[in-house]
Formats: structure tokens, sequence, C-alpha cells
């Protein structure tokens, strides 16, 4: 009797276990997001350091084939968020509000429905066991009082000082205490064949409404079933043509590279194979020989001016890569100099890479294509550009977010025991305050208003708005 209660309860797991896999659903989507971000981040500054370092020609192009298929599959990952809080999460939802139903007084009629039908269904054969049971206990009674009678007749013959008269009470009472056995053990049995020829239509009545229970509960296992496949189809990039297309473009591009044209390349533009200007006789003219006024030395001496340096060949393809006059300021030489390291870890501080891009793109690398750089080189650590940790932003982005502690009211949403000496119990509708955010496990600490403080389940409550 009153067994059912675990498949009534099994009506209100359906509706949590609907909000677990929504949050489930809604935290991966915050993952494909947050992994679309930092891709796109990465592509648009390693773009921006590559181009102007000093890396020339189809390995250059081989290289930024990287950035393009980072921020192509940014794309692919944005849609598979789409995907997931546009069609999965709210699929879930919309099932959810229509397959449980909620009651002005709290719960489900679902589970009311499901209550009320067991009940039903066993209060008839529960009263007869309860007459079965009392008839049992009168059935025992009624024995142990007629082994009483017995044993104190028996030891009354054994005792001359009794007269007939006592001694003759006492064999009535045997009497009686048979007589009471016999009466009571026909009542016992009479019940309980009451009750077993009740307990077919019992049981009958019993499994039609576990039936209804196990057809609303096969609704929403099927239900989950497809779901979760259609979750996997969505994840499933490997199916995707164009996931694959940006791998096999990013295989070609790679392939593309020429180290004999790359170095052809440089030979013809910045090896001998370039246009000289050899020294020839020039003219004297006084306007190139007068000297120079104070003002004018000082502002020569700001910068480095490079002539005679003429374009030929292959040079005109790549104008963004050198010029015929280049003029370095003192303070770009300086910014070589500045420690940086790309393959630090950053923390997710928040802080956007285009903050940052003027300063890091200056510091990656030893050198850019447009600089000139002294004749003597150092490769002491102060010149190293990988040594900084400064390299790939200031912050970590798979550090667990530390949120600060706060307390905040909530209101439990279901009944809860504690099965451990440091869990806290409650009644749906309680009042408590949350001390501390759900950890990896689901669980939450908290204080009750009788000052009790222990953990929970974190999806046993909501917040109080």
């Amino acid at each position: 009797v009153g067994n059912y209660k675990r498949t009534v309860k099994r009506i209100d797991d359906g509706h949590r276990l609907c909000n677990d896999l929504m949050n489930c659903i809604h935290e991966r989507a915050r993952i494909e997001k947050v992994y679309a971000q930092q891709l796109t981040e990465w592509a648009k500054r390693w773009k921006q350091l590559v181009e102007k370092g000093p890396q020339y020609g189809t390995v250059e192009r081989a290289w930024c084939a990287f950035m393009s298929e980072a921020e192509k599959v940014s794309e692919l990952h944005l849609e598979v968020k789409g995907s997931l809080m546009n069609e999965d999460f709210e699929k879930i939802k919309n099932w959810q509000k229509e397959a449980f139903h909620k009651q002005m007084m709290g719960g489900f009629k679902e589970t009311k429905e499901a209550e009320d039908g067991f009940r039903k269904a066993q209060k008839p054969w529960a009263k007869k066991l309860k007459e079965v049971e009392a008839a049992k206990k009168a059935y025992h009674a009624a024995c142990k009082e007629e082994k009483l009678a017995v044993s104190r007749e028996t030891n009354s013959k054994a005792d001359p000082a009794l007269n007939p008269e006592q001694l003759k009470k006492l064999q009535d009472k045997v009497e009686r205490s048979k007589q009471d056995v016999l009466k009571t053990k026909e009542k016992y049995e009479k019940s309980l064949k009451e009750l077993d020829n009740a307990t077919p239509q019992y049981m009958e009545n019993m499994e039609q409404v576990f039936e209804q229970c196990q057809q609303f509960e096969e609704k929403r296992l099927r239900f989950f079933r497809e779901v979760l496949l259609e979750v996997q189809k969505h994840l499933d990039l490997s199916n995707v043509a164009s996931y694959k297309n940006i791998y096999r473009e990013l295989e070609q591009n790679i392939k593309t590279a020429d180290a004999v044209e790359d170095l052809r390349w440089f030979r013809a533009n910045q090896g001998p194979g370039m246009s000289m200007n050899w020294p020839q006789f020039e003219e004297w003219s006084a306007d190139l020989n007068r000297t120079l006024s104070r003002r004018e030395k000082k502002k020569a001496s700001d910068g480095v001016t490079l002539t005679g340096i003429n374009q030929t060949g292959d040079q005109a393809s790549q104008p963004n890569k050198h010029s015929s006059s280049l003029s370095v300021q003192s303070n770009t030489v300086q910014s070589v100099q500045s420690s940086y390291n790309p393959f630090e870890d950053e923390e997710d501080t928040g802080s956007t890479v285009s903050e940052k891009e003027d300063n890091k793109i200056k510091n990656v690398s030893s050198y850019e294509k447009n600089q000139s750089y002294p004749t003597d080189w150092s490769d002491e650590e102060s010149n190293n550009p990988f040594s900084s940790t400064d390299a790939n932003g200031d912050t970590n982005p798979f550090d667990e977010d530390t949120p600060p502690a706060m307390e905040v009211r909530v209101r439990a949403l279901y009944d809860y025991e504690g099965q451990e000496q440091d869990e806290l119990s409650f009644k749906a509708g309680d009042e408590l305050t949350k001390m501390e955010n759900e950890d990896e496990q689901g669980w939450c600490k908290g204080r009750l208003d009788n000052g009790q403080v222990g953990l929970y389940p974190a999806n046993y409550v909501e917040p109080i708005q």
C-alpha cells in the first residue's frame, strides 16, 4: 500500500529532467558561442601580425589560410549555437509546456490524476487488508489467552490449596478461550478469503492506472531520444559539406606554398637580382652642400631615410610589402625590443583583442616588413620577442569564472529530504538563502531561516523575483 508513489514521483521527475536537458543544451550553446568569438579574435589578430611581419610570398599566403579557416569555422559554430537554442532548446520548452500542466495550488495536473487514480484503485483492497490485519491480531491474541488459560489450569491441578470451585472456573476459562480461538480464526480466514477474492480486481485497476503512467513516460522518453538525435546532428560538423570544404581549401592553400618561388622572388627584390644604384659622378650643387641650420639638423635626426631602392619584377604584385622610400621613426626600432610572447595563455577578463591591437602588432616579431634595422644585433633575452607574458592578451579564456560571493533568496520548487548530515531538508515553497553558487556536481550551499547551513541540489530551487 502506498508504493505507487514512486510511479507518481516519476511524473515530477520528468518535468525536472526537461529543465535539466534545456540547461545542458544552453551551456553547450554558450560554449559554442565563446569558441566562435575566440576563433574570430585569434584570426583577426594573427592575420594582422603575419601581414605586418617578415614572412613573404607563398608561405605567407599559406599561413594566412589558417586565419581564413578559423573565420569560416567560427561562422559554423555560431550556426551550431543558433540551432541548439532556436530549435532544440525551444522544442523541449514547448513540449514541456504542453505535456505538464501546472495547478493553481501547486504541482501538476498529471501528477494529481495519477495519485487519485492509484488511491481510488487501492482504497477497497486497502480497506480489506486492514480488516485482515485486525482479524489476524484478534486471532493471535485469542491464541495467547488460550495458552495462558491452559497453563493456569495445569498448574492448579498440582496445587492442593485450590478448592473445586476455583478449579472449575479455570476449566471454564480454558473452554471459553478455545471457543474464542475458533471464532477469531474463522473470522481471520474469512477476511483473508475476501481479500484474495478482491485481489484480481485490485491488480487490474492498479495496472490500468500504472499503464497510463507508463504511456505518459514513454512519450517523454521517445521525445528525449528524438531531441538528442537532433542535437547530435547539429553538433556533428563532419557531415557538413562546407566544413569539409574549409579543410580541403586549407590543404590546397598550404600545398601552393613554394620555397623555390619565394627564394626567387626574394633574390629578385631583396638580393643580388634587384636593380642596383651604383655610385655615379655627381656635379657639385650649392643646394646639396649648404650648411644645415640647427632646427633642420634636429629634424633630420628623428628618423632614417633610405633612398634609391628601385622596384622590379614581382615587386609590383606586393605593393604593401616595400616602398621606394622608407622612413622609420626611432620609436619603431624600440618597439622591436619590447618583449612579447604569443604563446602565453590569456585570462578571459572580457577585454577584446581590438583594444590591444596597436601594441601587440608592433611587438610580435623581431622586425616588420617596412622597417629598417641596425647593422648589429643581439639575441639577449631582453630582445626575445617571445619572452613576454602578454602574448595573446592578459586573460585566460579557460579559467573558470569566479563570481563574487553574495547571498540570494531562493524558493524551493520540490520537497527535499537531506541524505547526509551536511545536507538541508525543506518542503516545496520554503524560502532559504543561497550562500554559494552551484558547484561542478550541481550543489549549492544555503542557509535556512532557522540558521541551519548545508548543501542542497541547485535545480530544486528558483530565485525569488
